[in-house]
């Protein structure tokens, strides 16, 4: 599985939803994406990739696409 593909999974797996929605998906754009929802995706991320992301980080992972960023801290490039 590539990184993009575990990547995407993480967010189907934490909000259940669509592929086709996840270029534009950003905190609490979908219902399942609240406060509860955010820490399962942070948590599905942190097995999927084998990370343990800081508080910081976490706070700041607000949308799809500034995932992509913040991984980037940890050697992940998407």
């Amino acid at each position: 599985m590539t990184t993009l593909e575990k990547y995407n999974q993480a967010f189907i797996e934490a909000f259940t939803i669509e592929e086709s929605k996840l270029a534009t998906l950003s905190y609490q754009s979908v219902i399942a994406w609240d406060s509860v929802g955010h820490m399962v995706l942070m948590a599905s991320l942190e097995v999927h990739f084998d990370i343990m992301l800081e508080t910081e980080d976490i706070i700041n992972f607000s949308s799809y696409g500034k995932g992509k960023d913040i991984l980037k801290k940890y050697g992940i490039e998407i």
